[in-house]
């Protein structure tokens, strides 16, 4: 499996699990529900976003740098 596929499946799990977070925020604040929680699990995806955003970066400078050795 290549570092680029990881990655988008990453960022496609990331981005789930901020809409996921997002949407338990809007539930929990019409009623009695944890924001905290829910922010804080908005913040981790996106954090695993910008992470999987990174390895997508790293891997197209490294294809680069090959394809330049090659050349």
């Amino acid at each position: 499996m290549s570092a680029i596929n990881t990655a988008a499946y990453g960022l496609l799990n990331a981005s789930a699990r901020f809409d996921k977070a997002a949407t338990q925020t809007v539930q929990d604040a019409s009623g009695s529900g944890d924001l905290v929680t829910d922010f804080v699990q908005q913040q981790e995806a996106r954090t695993a976003f910008e992470a999987s955003i990174s390895v997508v970066k790293t891997a197209d400078a490294m294809t680069g740098r090959l394809l330049d050795i090659t050349a």
